[in-house]
């Protein structure tokens, strides 16, 4: 199925702006979080919101993956190759850091022994084995996926805002809220 230059169908604008809400929640939340300077009390809600909402995107990039595997991305304007193929390969590095950051989350809580309120309370089995090497590694890895995330992401509102203000050339409208 091919999407008109108008825009994407209302379930993947959809997807991707519960995406962005999200991510635009837990990058606050996961930065404040791990501040040692913040009481415990509000400490501990940030980890319980961002350990639970973690499986919220995870979720939704599995819908995403699903939808966009089934269907067409809508066709663009013509645009210069070079920003074709940036524009590309932040789409992809976007999709595997969203999927990356709530792995190796799941991981550095798991191995570390903690809780995941929300996959617990499913009865979710837990799929790792308390290991404080491998929670470094996850932690690590989240770490640096996360600011590498956070940079490809004000990339892409950059470009979104480029597009909109200064090209004026309807990208942004393809993706804009379904209404």
């Amino acid at each position: 199925m091919r999407h008109n230059v108008e825009g994407y169908g209302r379930p993947a604008r959809l997807l991707h702006w519960i995406t962005a809400l999200l991510v635009l929640c837990m990058i606050p939340a996961g930065l404040v979080m791990i501040r040692e300077s913040i009481p415990r009390p509000l400490q501990d809600a940030l980890f319980l919101f961002h350990k639970n909402i973690g499986v919220v995107v995870f979720a939704v990039m599995i819908l995403r993956l699903v939808w966009r595997g089934s269907h067409a991305p809508a066709s663009r304007p013509a645009l210069p190759l070079w920003q074709e193929r940036a524009a590309t390969l932040n789409h992809v590095l976007l999709y595997v850091l969203l999927l990356i950051m709530p792995i190796s989350g799941y991981i550095r809580v798991r191995a570390g022994g903690f809780p995941i309120e929300a996959l617990d309370a499913l009865g979710v089995p837990t799929l790792v084995a308390r290991s404080e090497p491998l929670a470094q590694i996850a932690e690590t890895t989240h770490f640096y996926a996360a600011w590498t995330l956070i940079a490809l992401a004000a990339m892409h509102i950059g470009a979104a805002i480029h597009h909109a203000v200064i090209r004026k050339d309807g990208i942004l409208a393809r993706m804009w809220p379904p209404v």
